[in-house]
């Protein structure tokens, strides 16, 4: 076969010289037919010979003639014989040896026979592409002619095998790609990134290491050239490898991630709901998976950082936002986030970014559209999810209360819906938690966004009768006020809107239905809410809720509860001071709003009597205490009175001991107090206490004509202190009945159970 190929050689090369096309096409075309597409295996091996031979002798001119000398070579690419692939293999490479760049035109074909060779099972054959492929790599790599448009598709294709030798192989042609500057393969990444990924999940540490070097090489790219990158046409990948099973795929697309919003800034924003998707559930994750939550972290403070006041400006529904870019802007379009110059990402730095930077951008108008209710969608869900941890569900809050400050109008259409899973969020195990859910519902409830004209809430019993009017300070400045609001902003304000007062009673309905609630968590809740919303409109608003609260048990309880918080609390300072001295309308108006709600319990009651120093009224309502049932929680309430007393938060009231006779009323009450009490600690304690009341003889001063500040502070209240008392009486009289009846619920049951 060795001496006919020379003989074949010579009679081609005088083809060659005699220009005589014909003949040597009918050579080349009987090698194929008759040889190399033969039936016998010996007949295939020659005409591989034979073309080889051919193309060696055609020299220069063998680029006339490739797709005839190719076509062949290939078909026994598939022969079964493996040493008729190895000839096979022999025969092309000496065919593109000779031709160098013509065979360019060929080249998909040539790529796809040798994406099938690098998997072949035959060492020898593999060896053989390998050769073939190195050769063909050369002349793409030192040609200018390279189409690649008409490469992608095959590429695209070829990059999904599940083949660890074919995935080596395009990994390697990708990485060959990169390094030719005359080549642009950044302009076509998102036809092959998601196929990257996947082969970045492969079983060999080999393959993997080498598609995580190519993926950093095109970071790289992006990061030195992000006006070109197509960011959009990637995004959706990154979400949804973002949330792959395999850490280092997960890794990798969430620095993908990171770079992509700090690089392309609010483009990013129409996939937010997707990355919020992918990333919040991350925040969650355990020390081993510490550097995917760290990135995912970076990931969501850059994302929220996008919206931004103007967002709540046009109508979404109608038209998005078009926004000029700015190069100087860290928020334009093009360019809203700057570029980290951080480590490859094939040394997977996380740490931490490095100094952004900039990139030129292009003055055209790019329309970006905040997905709003896709995001609230997200948040929802995933607030709905109890089996997500807590730093995701305090990121999720986070995201609420930002938006309300950011977007207050458009998120006000979300809030009947986010409601009633904020309401139930107060619920969770976590006190860090609990604070972001108040932060977001005090923002709800005191956001100018949120004030409707003629608002009626959606529950009956939230109308409220008209003797006691909910006190609502006025503020200035509007709606354009919220926007200005920064992250971090404390929702602190006087102004309530139509949302406060439909909390306030919503709130009172979780404590009802979920009383361990109002025990371990009631107190911590209300000051909370103290420090975020004002204090005053608060207690007046619960107090006008539950003055109509059918069930009386819980009315007690809540009073109790309240009560110990105004008059322990330190959030509450300003608001005892205020009811205190009750030297204002305001104040006189809190304190009988207060008072007729306090009546559900008759020592809530006295405490704040005596915080409001009406010592004579006090004094009157001991004495009905005779006509009450007095039971051992009744006394225990009274002995934590006691124990009030002698707290710091009462000094002026031990220290106005001293002026007996200005104070007979404040004594007389201490006395029925003592009186109400058995011989207990309680007891010894106010015992002692007023035992230490001096002589009024002694206390004698020579000003005998000044009056008492009491009695003048009380005469100029205009307080109708018998009403009250009428109505305090009205109020315990229910809860007799309602105690008679829980009684006789419980006889009978008792009697049903004996029968």
């Amino acid at each position: 076969r060795r001496a006919l190929s020379s003989s074949l050689s010579r009679l081609v090369r005088e083809f060659v010289a005699q220009n005589n096309t014909s003949q040597i096409k009918h050579v080349i075309q009987i090698l194929s037919q008759e040889f190399a597409l033969s039936q016998h295996p010996h007949s295939r091996k020659g005409g591989l010979i034979g073309l080889a031979a051919c193309s060696i002798a055609l020299g220069k001119d063998s680029g006339l003639y490739l797709k005839e000398l190719i076509e062949p070579v290939l078909t026994c690419f598939n022969d079964a014989d493996s040493r008729l692939r190895y000839y096979a293999c022999e025969a092309l490479y000496n065919i593109v040896k000779v031709a160098r760049g013509s065979v360019l035109p060929h080249f998909n074909v040539l790529f796809d026979g040798l994406s099938k060779l690098a998997a072949d099972p035959d060492p020898n054959v593999k060896s053989g592409s390998e050769l073939l492929d190195r050769l063909l790599k050369d002349i793409v790599t030192e040609s200018n002619q390279f189409d690649l448009v008409g490469f992608i598709p095959l590429l695209r294709e070829r990059i999904y095998s599940n083949n660890q030798y074919a995935r080596q192989f395009i990994i390697s042609w990708i990485l060959v790609l990169e390094s030719v500057p005359d080549i642009n393969l950044l302009d076509y990444l998102p036809e092959i990134l998601d196929g990257l990924f996947q082969i970045l999940g492969d079983n060999s540490k080999e393959i993997r290491k080498m598609c995580e070097v190519a993926l950093g090489e095109f970071l790289k790219e992006i990061k030195k050239n992000p006006s070109s990158v197509k960011f959009a046409e990637m995004a959706n990948i990154l979400v949804i490898h973002c949330q792959a099973a395999d850490d280092l795929i997960q890794l990798t697309a969430m620095c993908w991630m990171r770079e992509f919003i700090q690089l392309a800034g609010r483009v990013m924003l129409p996939y937010s709901s997707g990355i919020l998707t992918a990333v919040l559930p991350c925040l969650s994750y355990d020390d081993r998976k510490k550097n995917i939550k760290e990135v995912a972290n970076v990931c969501n403070q850059s994302l929220m950082k996008l919206v931004i006041p103007e967002d709540d400006e046009m109508d979404e529904a109608k038209q998005s936002m078009t926004l000029l870019a700015d190069p100087t802007s860290q928020e334009s379009l093009s360019k809203p986030e700057a570029a980290s110059s951080g480590e490859s990402l094939s040394e997977l730095d996380i740490a931490a970014l490095t100094q952004p930077l900039p990139f030129p951008c292009s003055s055209e108008r790019i329309q970006v559209t905040l997905n709003l209710d896709g995001i609230v969608q997200v948040l929802d869900c995933h607030l709905h999810d109890t089996s997500i941890g807590m730093m995701t569900r305090i990121a999720v809050l986070k995201w609420l209360y930002h938006l309300y400050i950011k977007t207050p109008r458009k998120m006000f259409r979300h809030t009947d819906s986010l409601f009633p899973i904020l309401l139930r969020t107060l619920s969770d195990e976590s006190d860090e938690v609990i604070l972001k859910d108040l932060e977001v519902l005090a923002e709800i409830a005191s956001s100018p966004a949120g004030q409707t004209e003629g608002h009626v809430p959606s529950d009956g019993s939230d109308v409220r009768p008209g003797p006691v009017e909910l006190h609502v300070p006025a503020r200035a400045g509007q709606l354009s006020s919220s926007g200005t609001k920064g992250l971090e902003c404390s929702p602190s304000t006087p102004t309530m809107n139509s949302y406060f007062y439909k909390f306030m009673i919503n709130l009172l309905k979780r404590f009802s239905s979920e009383r361990k609630l109002l025990e371990t968590r009631g107190a911590f809740i209300i000051r909370q809410l103290c420090l975020l919303l004002n204090a005053e409109n608060i207690f007046h608003s619960m107090a006008d809720i539950l003055l109509r609260e059918e069930d009386l048990k819980f009315a007690s309880t809540m009073v109790h509860t309240l009560n110990t918080i105004l008059l322990t609390s330190s959030e509450l300072f300003q608001l005892r001071n205020q009811l205190k001295d009750l030297k204002t309308p305001e104040s006189r108006n809190l304190f009988c709003c207060l008072y007729r709600s306090w009546c559900h319990n008759p020592v809530t009651t006295v405490s704040l009597c005596f915080l409001t120093q009406n010592y004579k009224h006090a004094y009157d309502l001991i004495q009905k205490f005779g006509d009450l049932e007095v039971t051992v929680d009744f006394l225990t309430e009274v002995d934590k009175l006691v124990q009030l007393i002698e707290c710091p938060i009462f000094t002026y009231l031990r220290l106005q001991l001293l002026d007996v006779k200005n104070n007979p009323y404040l004594i007389k009450a201490l006395y029925g107090l003592l009186m109400l009490l058995p011989q207990s600690s309680a007891f010894q304690l106010l015992s002692h206490r007023l035992q230490c009341v001096p002589n009024p003889e002694l206390m004698q001063t020579t000003d005998n004509t000044k009056p008492s500040a009491g009695f003048k502070r009380a005469s100029a209240s205009n307080i109708d202190y018998t009403e009250l008392l009428q109505h305090f009486e009205k109020v315990q009289n229910k809860h007799l009945e309602a105690r008679h009846q829980r009684a006789g619920r419980a006889e009978q049951l008792d009697r049903r159970v004996v029968l």
